[in-house]
Formats: structure tokens, C-alpha cells, sequence
């Protein structure tokens, strides 16, 4: 299995990517290959400007999905976001691979932005037939049902080693088709970030090793069992 992540930094936050392909691991015995094209505050409409490397990664990729998230805060003018986004999954029909729709999630102290993105994300993906992963309703649902789990980094804004453990575990068990994810560990990636660096510019450890941690196998059983009760028997990839 090949996959395209195309996002921001809601999608390499933690090396979510990463995290993504060690769990198919865990679920299927197989390792997909993963690429990522995710910069720092762009959204679909920035991908959609830089037609050509996108248009070149997907046309000789070889994708077997196009994994697609929208710029979350400020959530864009809908009506582009949608334009945009219908370019990029003519992108994905032509070249073969399927498109999957990250959900994303509202801000920490701002949980009613959330409403807006879910119904723009469930429409998109019932117009267009593109897949569903419906990270940011597991993010809703968890602040408000086990507040102990932090999901969101310090900013309030970027998910945590639980959240992108929550991303990257919702999307394996869609692009794996399995709603049984025990055998998946404990483990995720935190980056230990410097905004600022030698250089002034930003500087997280360079070997994926070197930021593992172990999280509480409670609370990541809770998402577990939550991921897989939300999209477990829905898969028709």
C-alpha cells in the first residue's frame, strides 16, 4: 500500500505519517509506504497553486490513497475549500489512488468551530465518494466524554502524542479495513520542538527512535475501542 499525505502541520505534527505505517504494521504484518507534501500553514488552496508537484506526485506516484486535510484554524471560506478540493481529487480519480477527507478538529477553547468543519467534511465525502476519517468527531467526543485524555498540544491548537496517536490509529484502521485494533501498541512520537533553533528557524530531533514514548495504556485503549466503534463495518474501500 502507497499513500499520499497532502496537509499541513496538523498532519506531520509528531510524525503522524510515520506513526500511520508502523500501525498498518501492527495490523496487517505489512508496511505501506508513506510521502508526505504538508507545510506549515497551507491549505488546499496553497496544494492546489503548486498544481504541478502535486500533479507530478500523484500522475507517477503509484498512490493507492491521497490522504487530504484542510487548513483547521482558521477553517477557510468553504466555497474554495471545495474548489480546491475538487481539483485535487480529479488529481486522485485520474492517477487511481483513492481520496480519503481528514477530518480535522477546532480549536481547544474554541469547541464550537468544530460543527461547521464536520458538516463540510460529511458532504464533501458523500458528494464525491471519497473516504471518510472522522478525526476530528473522536476529537469532539473525547473532550467531551475523558477530558483526562489530552489530545491537544500546548498551543491548544495541534494534537498531542495522544491525539496524532488518535489520527494515525483512525486512519489505519480505515485504510486497513479492520475495526480490531489490539494488536496495536502503546507507543507514539513527541516531538521535542525548538521554535526558534541555532539558526532561528524551527528544530525537532532529527531520528524518529529518539522520540518515542510510551503513553498509559488506558487511555489509548479508550481510543481504541472509540475508533473502532465509530467506524467499525463502514469500510468500503
Amino acid at each position: 500500500m502507497r499513500v499520499l499525505f497532502i496537509g499541513n502541520s496538523h498532519t506531520y505534527f509528531h510524525d503522524m505519517p510515520h506513526t500511520f505505517a508502523r500501525m498498518c504494521a501492527e495490523l496487517t504484518g505489512e508496511t505501506p509506504e508513506v510521502t508526505m507534501l504538508a507545510y506549515s500553514n497551507r491549505s488546499l488552496a496553497w496544494h492546489r497553486e503548486e498544481y504541478f508537484s502535486l500533479r507530478f506526485a500523484l500522475l507517477y506516484g503509484q498512490y493507492d490513497y491521497c490522504v487530504l486535510q484542510q487548513q483547521a484554524h482558521p477553517f477557510p471560506d468553504e466555497a474554495l475549500t471545495r474548489q480546491s478540493a475538487l481539483r485535487i481529487l480529479s488529481l486522485c480519480k485520474t492517477s487511481g489512488a483513492k481520496p480519503v477527507l481528514m477530518m480535522t478538529w477546532a480549536e481547544q477553547a474554541q469547541p464550537e468551530h468544530f460543527l461547521p468543519m464536520q458538516h463540510f467534511y460529511m458532504a464533501l465525502a458523500e458528494e464525491t465518494g471519497a473516504l471518510l476519517a472522522p478525526v476530528g468527531e473522536l476529537f469532539d467526543h473525547i473532550r467531551q466524554t475523558n477530558p483526562e485524555i489530552e489530545l491537544y498540544w500546548h498551543d491548544g491548537e495541534h494534537a498531542s502524542a495522544y491525539g496524532d496517536y488518535l489520527i494515525a490509529a483512525t486512519l489505519a484502521a480505515l485504510l486497513c479495513s479492520t475495526n480490531d485494533l489490539s494488536a496495536l501498541d502503546d507507543q507514539a512520537i513527541d516531538f521535542d520542538l525548538d521554535f526558534e533553533g541555532e539558526d532561528g528557524l524551527p528544530l525537532a530531533r532529527e531520528r524518529a527512535e529518539d522520540c518515542i514514548v510510551q503513553l498509559d495504556s488506558e487511555k489509548t485503549a479508550v481510543i481504541r475501542s472509540l475508533i473502532s466503534h465509530r467506524i467499525g463495518g463502514v469500510f468500503h474501500a
